[in-house]
Formats: structure tokens, C-alpha cells, sequence
């Protein structure tokens, strides 16, 4: 019987981060590349649904179980304040009744890193660290940092950045003489 594998891959300044939601050894794809084990949370496959069928505009996804070399590159890069704006990308990946690779990944969701939350915790067995991470896709383009909406002069220039061969984006212009029409639905 045939499986499907969630696949994570962070392309940060220091190396590309590459993570499978499962438990276990490494996951090697039929490229070579090795995913490491990470358990993400119970809530993160109807969030990773909601971003791929673009209803969700920021993914936040907590990884645990991350190993020690793994989080202390990640840590680096996020003292150097470099992980903001870094390439988050998930793939899902077929495997055969053995659970083998078959053929390439196929990318379902890309983002930018947003935010990034460390929280560890120690015992007995170790420190346990888990990483949460916020991804922004390309519905976050009408809001700022500061939550505020962009306005019309923002949101054409950086329509024209993201997607230059677009033409001009003039859907702030139009907003405002929406408000006094009447939808009328259904129109029998």
C-alpha cells in the first residue's frame, strides 16, 4: 500500500534544512537528500491543508525533536538575524509498500520565514528543543509588519516587484467604489 510523506526544506544562510513529519531515522528521497525526523504538531496538517488550498496567509508550524547540530545552526543564523525572509517550502513525497521514495518530491507550499520562536526544555534525558516557525505565503502581501493594510501607492510598487510582467495593480483604486453597490445573489 502505497503512503504519502509531509517533507519541510528551509533554505537558511547557513545550509539548507531539510525535515519529514515521522518518527525514526533519516528519510533519504530518491535524489539523496536527507530528511531528518521532526514531529510536528496535531493541529499542522489542517494548517499545511489550509496553505496549500491558499485559505491560510501565515503557516506556523512547531517543530520538536529537532537534534542538537540542527538547532545550534539554526540558532547561529538567528543571532545573526538572518532567517527572517529565508525559503520555507513543503513537499509531499510518494513511497512505495516499503515505504521507498517514488520519484521527486512535489512541492506544495512555498513561503518566507516570518518569524522564528526557540523554546527548550531540559530533564533528565537531555534538553528537548522545539523551534516554532511562522510562514508568510503571497496572500500576506496586502499587510505590513505592523498589521497595517498597504496603501494604494505600497501595494503598486510592490506588486510591481513580485510580479513585474503583471500588469499595474490597481486594486486599491477600485476597492473604494465598491461601497455602494449591492450584491445581489441569487438573482432568480
Amino acid at each position: 500500500m502505497a503512503s504519502l510523506r509531509i517533507l519541510c526544506q528551509v533554505e537558511l544562510p547557513s545550509g539548507t534544512l531539510r525535515f519529514w513529519d515521522g518518527s525514526g531515522g533519516p528519510f533519504i528521497d530518491v535524489d539523496g537528500e536527507i530528511y531528518r525526523a521532526c514531529v510536528l504538531t496535531e493541529d499542522a496538517l489542517a494548517q499545511i491543508e489550509a496553505a496549500i488550498n491558499a485559505e491560510a496567509f501565515t503557516l506556523t508550524l512547531v517543530l520538536s525533536g529537532v537534534d542538537a547540530a540542527t538547532s545550534d545552526k539554526v540558532w547561529a543564523d538567528y543571532q545573526a538575524g538572518t532567517i527572517v525572509g529565508s525559503t520555507f517550502r513543503i513537499l509531499l513525497q510518494k513511497c512505495d509498500e516499503y515505504e521507498q521514495p517514488v520519484g521527486s518530491p512535489i512541492i506544495k507550499f512555498t513561503g518566507t520565514v516570518s518569524n522564528l520562536n526557540f523554546v527548550d526544555q531540559a530533564s533528565d534525558n537531555g534538553i528537548k528543543s522545539t523551534i516554532q516557525v511562522d510562514v508568510a505565503n503571497r496572500f500576506t502581501l496586502r499587510n505590513v509588519t505592523n498589521g497595517a493594510v498597504l496603501s494604494d501607492v505600497d501595494q503598486r510598487a510592490r506588486a510591481m516587484v513580485l510580479n513585474p510582467s503583471a500588469p499595474d495593480d490597481r486594486f486599491c483604486e477600485r476597492i473604494p467604489g465598491l461601497k455602494d453597490r449591492t450584491i445581489r445573489w441569487p438573482n432568480w
